[in-house]
């Protein structure tokens, strides 16, 4: 009881410590809760001014935005020149754009109508420039063709003339060789004959002449209206430079017909020289000489020349041939060895069948010696080359055409040979040529070939050297 007594204060203090702490830590949670709500306060007031922050930024980048719109209205407005500050200026500007845009449609359109017009006149003119082209050309066809029918006339007029003035030749010789004795009542009559020829002709020539007139009146015609063509066909190329200055698509076309018509006049030109150049050609041929197969009739002699030239000719190679066939029978027969015939043998002039058996014969026996000598000489070849070989202990043979082959009997081997060419005429000198043995005596060479000069004291050296070899082994 003592001790719990003793104990009591001191729980009192505890308690009374117990109830400061609690007291502390009620005011600590009243502070606490104050805290938090004033945390909470502040908590909200930070979002509020956030979103007030980030407003205010979206403000300040709407800003920069509106000053880089604005200065390039101003930029606009300095490089343009137009006094577009503002959206409606432009939209101002717009509007304008696009009435002007209208107003250049219309026109446009306009254009296009006027070209299409002009176009159309320009195909019309085309069109009367080609046939007024047709018509020129059939003019000047037509003028050509009467330019050469009045140069026939005039050809044919000038050979009248001249027929005309050798008939008064001709008759004013007879005039002149005739006294009026010797006219016979024949000569009267060719006399009259050659009037009323000379009549005729005057008449033919009258006719002539005539129709030349006319022809060179028609010629005048012509080249009247080829002019006038050619004028309206000038009027007709320059109507169109009007329209050159806004069209130069027309002017285009217009050369190009210009230049083709240009080029139709050369050639035009070209075939007249041409043409020129053939009559020309015509006229000297025919004062050569030449004529026209279809229009004269050549007259040929009973007794040509060239007809008896031709004929023996034909003749000569007909007995030629006859000749011919006479032989190739003969050669036949002599082929098959048969006897000749008769007709053939007096034809060639061959000896008879017995004169051909006596030649046969003789060339028999011919052969026969001629064989019996090859033999011969065939025996005394080999017996001589024995004989050298024995004597010089080389044996000699021809390679080829000029070349000798020499083997020495005390050769090692078969192939140990020397090869020499005549190289001098007649085979005067000799020249050693390279082989397999010759490489092997260098010194005999140097010393016999080199320095002497000589052959057989190169080939005794060789052959004494060969044998001591022999007799060594």
């Amino acid at each position: 009881m003592k001790s719990e007594l003793l104990r009591l204060p001191r729980v009192e203090r505890e308690l009374k410590q117990l109830r400061e702490e609690n007291t502390y830590l009620r005011e600590m949670r009243d502070t606490n809760g104050l805290l938090t709500e004033e945390l909470e306060g502040l908590q909200r007031r930070l979002g509020r001014q956030e979103k007030i922050q980030e407003a205010l930024i979206g403000l300040e980048l709407e800003k920069e935005r509106l000053l880089a719109k604005l200065q390039c209205w101003e930029t606009l407005d300095q490089t343009t020149g137009l006094k577009l500050r503002n959206p409606e200026d432009l939209s101002r500007f717009i509007v304008e754009l696009q009435q002007r845009e209208l107003a250049l449609k219309e026109k446009n359109n306009a254009i296009t109508s006027s070209a299409r017009v002009l176009e159309k006149a320009q195909q019309q003119l085309q069109e009367e420039v080609r046939q007024m082209s047709g018509q020129l050309l059939e003019e000047r066809k037509k003028r050509e063709n009467h330019e050469a029918l009045a140069r026939r006339l005039q050809k044919r007029v000038l050979l009248l003339t001249k027929e005309r003035d050798g008939m008064r030749a001709i008759l004013g010789s007879y005039d002149s060789e005739l006294t009026q004795a010797e006219y016979s009542p024949q000569l009267t009559r060719r006399m009259r004959e050659a009037e009323d020829m000379v009549q005729k002709v005057h008449a033919h020539s009258s006719e002539m002449e005539a129709q030349l007139s006319q022809a060179l009146e028609e010629l005048g015609c012509q080249k009247q209206r080829a002019d006038m063509l050619e004028m309206e066909l000038k009027i007709l190329k320059s109507q169109p430079h009007s329209s050159e200055p806004s069209f130069p698509f027309c002017r285009e076309e217009v050369d190009t017909l210009r230049l083709k018509v240009e080029e139709l006049e050369a050639e035009r030109n070209r075939l007249e020289q041409e043409k020129n150049m053939l009559e020309m050609q015509l006229e000297r041929c025919t004062l050569q000489g030449d004529y026209d197969q279809s229009r004269t009739k050549v007259l040929h002699m009973s007794l040509n020349p060239t007809s008896l030239a031709k004929q023996r000719l034909r003749e000569e190679r007909d007995r030629l041939q006859e000749e011919c066939e006479r032989l190739r029978g003969l050669v036949h027969a002599l082929e098959r060895g048969g006897p000749v015939p008769t007709d053939l043998e007096a034809t060639a002039g061959l000896p008879s069948s017995k004169e051909v058996a006596e030649l046969r014969k003789q060339v028999e026996s011919a052969e026969l010696k001629n064989q019996r000598l090859k033999e011969v000489f065939q025996t005394k070849i080999q017996e001589f080359r024995k004989v050298c070989y024995t004597l010089t202990g080389y044996q000699i043979d021809i390679t080829a055409e000029s070349q000798y082959r020499l083997t020495s009997q005390y050769a090692e081997h078969k192939n140990d040979c020397l090869i020499f060419k005549a190289t001098g005429p007649s085979g005067s000198k000799m020249q050693l040529l390279e082989t397999e043995f010759s490489c092997s005596v260098p010194e005999l060479i140097e010393l016999h070939l080199l320095r002497q000069d000589s052959i057989p004291a190169f080939l005794s050296a060789l052959t004494l050297e060969l044998f001591s070899h022999q007799t060594a082994a």
